[in-house]
Parts: structure tokens; sequence; C-alpha cells
């Protein structure tokens, strides 16, 4: 049962959408809780799934050829987490989506998403805004480890995600900036000494 709250909070921060537009959508949601450990998404399944983060954290990541997880991204309340490769590309996901806390999420097929789209004329011209919020990410990915130094990266980082640092072990974190945790411990030290002086 979704209740007011849960669409007052969605709505507060659904870009173009009105409220009448996210009661419409999360009337055709799901709901699931995932416990820590659990996968939204596993890798190579063609699971289409789109979840918004209702409450709670989750991370994405990859198996490299020696058996290594490499944590590429994180995402928590307010955001909108699914398998890039499985819709936009239909292929079979190469990442996992774990949970890392207890995370509540309201989720709807891709497919089911767009004939709800599309059943919904006021709706349908919010698809642009519903893939920009999936692409975006990846985009500021490529942008930041590009045009930043590791130090900036952990900056910017720290400004798109105060509360992270607190709930996320420093190894995944170091993924992300795609730093060795040692690095990250460096960077740290270096910004504390600036903040001195």
């Amino acid at each position: 049962m979704i209740d007011l709250d849960q669409i007052k909070r969605i709505y507060s921060i659904a870009g173009d959408l009105n409220f009448s537009d996210v009661k419409h959508l999360l009337q055709a949601a799901g709901r699931k809780t995932f416990l820590p450990g659990e996968h939204l998404i596993e890798a190579d399944t063609l699971q289409n799934q789109v979840y918004f983060i209702y409450k709670g954290l989750v991370r994405v990541y990859a198996v490299n050829e020696r058996g290594d997880e490499i944590t590429t991204e994180l995402r928590c309340e307010n955001e909108l987490v699914a398998s890039y490769d499985v819709i936009f590309f239909d292929k079979p996901s190469r990442f996992y989506i774990q949970a890392m806390e207890k995370t509540e999420t309201f989720h709807i097929a891709y497919d089911e998403l767009q004939k709800v789209l599309e059943r919904n004329r006021k709706l349908d011209v919010n698809r642009k805004y519903i893939l920009q919020n999936l692409l975006k990410n990846a985009f500021e990915r490529i942008d930041t480890f590009t045009l930043k130094t590791p130090e900036e990266r952990y900056l910017h980082f720290l400004e798109s995600n105060p509360s992270l640092t607190n709930r996320v072990p420093d190894k995944y974190i170091a993924n992300v900036l795609g730093v060795t945790p040692v690095s990250l411990s460096r960077i740290r030290k270096r910004i504390a000494q600036k903040t001195k002086s």
C-alpha cells in the first residue's frame, strides 16, 4: 500500500513529474526490501528492473578475471539504480547490484515502465527525465575520471555523497574513486593538512 508521505517524498525529488504522475507510477510499481548482502540484480542476467531507493544503500560492482570485486557506484536514498547493459543494450548485465544496508525499494520492469508512460500522455513527456537520470551517473563518472585528479574526485565524492563516508567501507570508496585504499588515506591526509594551514 502506497501512503501519502511516500508520494510526497518522491514528488519532492522527482524533477518534472507532478504529484499525480508520481502517484500513478508508484501504483504500477512493486515494493521490495533487501537485507544487507542480498542482490537486487545479478551479473549475467537480463533483469530489467528499475529500482528507486526509498531507504538504504546499494553498491554496483563487477568481478574481474582474478575474482576481485570492483565497486563502480554507490547509490542511496532518492536515487535510481538499474542495469544499463540490459536497459540500453539488451545484453546481460556485467554488474551486480547489492544491498549494503537494509534497503527499501520501489521497482518496476523497464518494459512495464515504458507501457505506463505510453498509456498516460502526461507521463510520457517525462520519459526523457527518467532516461536522463539513469544516464547521468554514468556520464558523471566518465567526466570525473577524465577531468579530475584523484584528490578532486574525492572532494567531489564528499560533496555529492556527504553521508556515505560513514556508511561505506573505505575499500569501496577507493574503488569508486579508482585509487587504492592506501592512496585514499594519503589523499585524506593531504586534505586535512591543507585545511589546517
